[in-house]
Formats: C-alpha cells, sequence, structure tokens
C-alpha cells in the first residue's frame, strides 16, 4: 500500500465528524479511485466511510469484495468485525455468528470480536451463549475477580456445573 495514501486516509478518519455525509462518502471515493480497481484495502475504507454514516447495506458488498479480493494487514480483521457488526444491524445476525465464531482474536481488534459475537448471539435468541461469550473476554481485564468470572462464564457453558466460589 501507498504510505502518502495511507497518511490520507489516516487524516480522513481524523477529521471525519459525519456532519457532511455527502461531502465523506464523495472524499473517499475519490481517494479509493487513486488506487487500482478493486483494490482490496480502497473497498474496505469505502466499505467503512457507509458503516460510519449508518448505510450497513451499502457496506456489506465491498466489506465481502475487499475480503474476498485478499485484503490484509491490520485492516482485515478490522472488516471482518465491521461487516459482522452490519450484517447483524440489517438483520441477519445469523450470518454475523457464523462469520465470527470462525474468527480469531488479533492483536489489532483484541477481544472486540467476542462482543459483536455475543450481541449477535444475543439477536438470534442464545442469550446464555452469549453472555458466557462476553463474560469470557471480560474476565481477563478483571484484577480482581478473573478468576471467578471466568468460573460463571463456564457455568454457563455446562448448565448444571457448580462455579468455583
Amino acid at each position: 500500500m501507498d504510505e502518502s495514501w495511507d497518511r490520507r486516509i489516516e487524516s480522513f478518519w481524523n477529521e471525519t465528524d459525519g456532519r457532511d455525509p455527502e461531502g465523506l462518502i464523495a472524499r473517499m471515493t475519490n481517494l479509493a479511485r487513486e488506487r487500482p480497481e478493486g483494490d482490496p484495502g480502497a473497498l474496505y475504507e469505502l466499505a467503512s466511510v457507509h458503516d460510519f454514516l449508518g448505510h450497513e447495506n451499502q457496506a456489506i458488498p465491498l466489506y465481502q469484495a475487499a475480503l474476498d479480493g485478499g485484503l490484509d494487514g491490520e485492516r482485515r480483521p478490522q472488516a471482518v468485525i465491521q461487516l459482522a457488526s452490519s450484517l447483524r444491524n440489517v438483520g441477519r445476525a445469523t450470518e454475523a455468528v457464523s462469520l465470527l465464531e470462525a474468527f480469531s482474536d488479533d492483536a489489532t481488534t483484541g477481544s472486540a470480536s467476542q462482543a459483536f459475537l455475543a450481541l449477535a448471539l444475543f439477536d438470534i435468541g442464545r442469550s446464555r451463549e452469549a453472555l458466557q461469550v462476553a463474560l469470557t473476554a471480560l474476565a481477563p481485564t478483571l484484577p480482581l475477580y478473573s478468576r471467578a468470572v471466568t468460573a460463571y462464564a463456564e457455568e454457563l457453558e455446562e448448565p448444571g456445573r457448580q462455579a468455583l466460589p
């Protein structure tokens, strides 16, 4: 990827406030046109601006095209999570669950995928599993109660099992 282009993309996001939706889409479209047709990074950025503006139906095919086109680096895990979130927001939570269950946490996004997985699981009526996913992701961040929350999360996974005190 062109470092100059990446810097301009970073500047775009740093300056974006969402007050001029048409202007934002136009600016990102112009930036994307600087890249070769079908460039996964450009498709991802276009998807992201649509998503940011609440236009998930326009974002979804762009995210999918970016991923199918070989999107890599730090943008790839973000695209997976953002695609799943958009799918959930348009009522396609089952697809979001499938996408996120196959996704591994990584250094770029941390456990963010687990938060979105929990939301999607809740949306499809799998509340116990949603809570278990959320607690499992949260537990490592708790300095005093990590062990207890982990045990409670495990209990949710196996109904009837007694949690540790």
